[in-house]
Order: C-alpha cells, then sequence, then structure tokens
C-alpha cells in the first residue's frame, strides 16, 4: 500500500480511539517493550506525543526509564528535516510547537552519535521494518546521523501492514516495533 494511503487509514484509525483506549492500548506497547533485550542501554530517545493527533502517550514509557535510572532525550524542531536533543531532568520546561509537540525550552544538548535506543513514533508500518510517518523526514533525517547499531523501536497502535509500496533509499527502517499485542523483530538478534 502506498505512503498516502496508509497515512489516512491510520489517521481514520487512531482518530476513532477513545481517551480511555488510547491510554490502555498505550500502556500495554509499554509492557511490550519489556520483553525486548533493550534495557542494558544508557541512552534512549523518547518521542512526545502530539495528543490532538492521538500518538501513543510515551508516558508510560517514560516511567519505566526513570524507574530503570536511564537517560532520557527529548527532541525539540530546529529547522526544516532538523531536530536537537536534550537531555531530559527535573528542570525541563516544555512548550507546546507550532504541530503541537510539547518540547523542551532548552536544556543539555546530546548530539545523536550518543543516542543508543530510538523510539519512533509512525502511523504505520510493514512487515520489513518500513514505516509512516507524517512526511516531513524529520525522523529519517535524525536516524541518519545516529550510530549504524543504533536500535530503532516504533510503537504502533495497529498492527503491520504487509508491504509499504513506495519506500524511498532515504527511509531508515525500523529494528523492532511494539503494539499492544506484539513485538516485531526486523532482522536484529
Amino acid at each position: 500500500m502506498l505512503k498516502k494511503a496508509l497515512r489516512e487509514k491510520n489517521s481514520t484509525l487512531r482518530g476513532s480511539l477513545t481517551p480511555a483506549l488510547l491510554s490502555s492500548q498505550s500502556i500495554a506497547i509499554a509492557n511490550k517493550l519489556l520483553e525486548l533485550p533493550i534495557w542494558h542501554s544508557n541512552y534512549y530517545h523518547l518521542f512526545l506525543p502530539i495528543a490532538h493527533k492521538k500518538e501513543v502517550d510515551t508516558s508510560a514509557v517514560l516511567s519505566i526509564l526513570q524507574g530503570k535510572d536511564k537517560n532520557v532525550i527529548v527532541p525539540k524542531v530546529s529547522g526544516p528535516d532538523r531536530l536537537d536533543h536534550f537531555l531530559l531532568t527535573d528542570s525541563t520546561k516544555f512548550k507546546l510547537s507550532a504541530w503541537g509537540v510539547p518540547e523542551p525550552l532548552d536544556g543539555i544538548p546530546v548530539a545523536a552519535q550518543k543516542i543508543d535506543v530510538v523510539f519512533v513514533p509512525l502511523l504505520a508500518f510493514d512487515k520489513k521494518g518500513h514505516r509512516v510517518g507524517y512526511g516531513e523526514g524529520y525522523y529519517d533525517s535524525f536516524l541518519s546521523q545516529c550510530r549504524k547499531d543504533v536500535l530503532k523501536i516504533g510503537l504502533s497502535f495497529f498492527e503491520a501492514e504487509e508491504e509499504i509500496t513506495d519506500v524511498h533509499s532515504a527511509d531508515v527502517p525500523l529494528d523492532y516495533c511494539a503494539t499492544p499485542t506484539t513485538v516485531y523483530s526486523f532482522g536484529t538478534s
């Protein structure tokens, strides 16, 4: 299926989620992440959800990371196709961006090369680990700046599509994707 059709389909599906279902499914996704062999790392990049787009609520993932005393990195859009990354601390202050993304006002910058695990927002993904975002390219650009061994983990309310047919060479595939019921692995040992 084409990315445009998947964006429309999954945006509609997300739109039908009640607040209670969104909350319970987000917690189920966080619990599925506990099955992954990723908890030995130190630096975890976590997106903060766009509430009006009904993205996965990552607060339960944040609680897990904080409970395991991990360094949590949060993004901020700093230009076209560009994200900057900041260490989340007790004093981090946030402001909603024009897109509705909670972003840090400032903080301790962290280089993309230092990050071990990236939790990736998405609208859809396929059985090969390709994903569909909003089409702006922020995460593909960011992921291409990370180390080759960075683990890329998608979070999705919905199961894998068979195939995304218009994958581009700049699209960075996932290593894993967690849904409320399944953890998908895409060739990662």
